[in-house]
């Protein structure tokens, strides 16, 4: 386990209300709290973000005008602050999620809005990202007529042995792999999970063969099998991430899972809280263990600290992040901090260490 003492993370954030862009602040793990939110870099919606593994760079999604693509930015390492390299747009809606390979030289970025899933190369010199060299456009819909009308793809990352990218689309209850080479995005594969559900987002477990798909439309978790082999999925199993007797609104948002493989955290907008679950060691598949309050209004992602001892949610409509404490060995989670007031905060994540 790593022994640093103090750890930078950075929140994307909407910019409807009073945010001004991406914020940074600082995890003190001796003390058990969150300090020092300060603006980091002013832009328009930069909703999520992705780190070089080096610690050099930042990219963001981001929105000018009719105009929506990735921004990058360099790290000051004294300071936290973000300086602007460029950014690549292209016409219409931004995207809504971005993230980055391991070498960090291919950026992906999935478009809610558009259906699309964009490529990008990264010149790994400066950190700035170069035009998009491949554009993949979904087709179909969905049987909820209100939210999958088109494809609305919400996903876009690489395979733990990043020989294949995963798209999760929502509108179209899809999860595709695809294959890049030279470039170019070719599909691979494709798995159609259960009508109307609504697939947001994919967490691979350590092992590499499974992986949990969390649903915004029908609150559940499909457990997955990975086959690197094709980049092909299987199902395993289906839970839910709510109540049976919870009949209010709820659109689940993030998933993560332990570096450990022993659990995994999944967030409940609505429900306002995140529900963990035990992994069998032996299939993969999930037990319920329990819910704990996200102390706030749509939490719209969380992160595990880079020592994993503590879990930092973020709740969009209240305004706030909260500082949980995590038992390695039950995975349970207890409130430490609850009025860290970050405007719209969307995706949080730490430095690498």
């Amino acid at each position: 386990m790593t022994t640093n003492k103090k750890f930078r993370g950075y929140v994307g954030t909407y910019t409807k209300e009073n945010s001004k862009g991406i914020y940074s602040f600082t995890l003190d793990t001796e003390s058990a709290i969150i300090t020092e939110v300060k603006l980091a870099a002013e832009l328009e919606n930069p909703t999520y973000l992705a780190i070089s593994s080096d610690n050099q760079f930042l990219y963001s999604v981001v929105k000018e005008n009719d105009l929506g693509g990735v921004a990058s930015f360099s790290i000051d390492e004294e300071t936290g602050e973000l300086h602007e390299l460029n950014r690549e747009l292209l016409p219409g809606a931004s995207p809504c999620h971005v993230s980055i390979s391991k070498d960090h030289k291919n950026i992906l970025s999935a478009n809610y809005h558009k259906g699309t899933v964009e490529f990008y190369l990264v010149n790994t010199e400066n950190g700035r990202v170069n035009p998009a060299s491949s554009i993949v456009q979904h087709e179909g819909t969905g049987p909820n007529k209100e939210r999958q009308e088109k494809p609305h793809a919400h996903y876009a990352g690489f395979t733990p042995d990043e020989k294949y990218v995963v798209a999760v689309d929502l509108g179209i209850d899809q999860v595709i792999t695809y294959t890049l080479k030279d470039g170019i995005l070719s599909k691979a594969a494709s798995l159609s999970v259960k009508p109307g559900s609504g697939p947001r987002h994919i967490a691979f477990h350590p092992n590499g063969k499974l992986a949990y798909i969390i649903t915004e439309l029908s609150s559940e978790i499909i457990t997955v099998e990975y086959n690197p082999v094709d980049g092909s999925f299987k199902e395993l199993q289906y839970v839910s991430t709510i109540p049976a007797d919870f009949t209010e609104n709820n659109q689940c948002s993030a998933i993560h899972v332990s570096s450990d493989g022993r659990f995994v955290y999944a967030a409940n907008r609505g429900h306002n809280t995140i529900a963990l679950y035990s992994v069998d060691e032996k299939t993969g598949t999930l037990t319920f263990v329990e819910h704990t309050s996200t102390e706030g209004n749509w939490p719209r992602d969380f992160i595990l600290d880079p020592t994993e001892v503590f879990l930092v949610a973020s709740n969009e409509k209240s305004h706030n992040l909260v500082l949980y404490s995590r038992d390695r060995s039950t995975g349970k989670l207890t409130l430490l901090q609850s009025d860290v007031t970050v405007p719209e905060p969307v995706c949080v994540k730490f430095l690498n260490v």
